[in-house]
């Protein structure tokens, strides 16, 4: 009974597990740095929208642009071509930065 117990709980892991692939692709260490949060500090303090993510975009020329609400999980990986945008329950952002 146990060992059934201990089976069940232990196949959906072997369901994450990769059989054989290579994991998601990630910038290689010496990247370029292509974002800059300093010309976006401003927008601190905005309600998000589209329009003001493709502002914000442009002006830090990041290549990509990540959005952050409230009790959102997110990734610990650094990239210099990302820019993350926090926001809260009011949509009124709360910090960007490069990574």
């Amino acid at each position: 009974m146990r060992f059934a117990m201990m089976m069940a709980m232990l196949l959906p892991l072997a369901a994450c597990a990769g059989a054989g692939e290579e994991g998601p692709s990630t910038p290689p260490a010496t990247a370029q740095r292509t974002c800059r949060d300093e010309p976006v500090a401003g927008f601190v303090g905005r309600t998000a929208t589209a329009e003001l993510g493709a502002q914000m975009q442009k002006a830090s020329g990041a290549k990509v642009l990540r959005w952050g609400g409230p009790n959102t999980a997110m990734t610990m990986d650094l990239r210099p071509d990302r820019l993350t945008v926090l926001y809260d329950e009011k949509m009124v952002i709360t910090s960007l930065s490069c990574s």
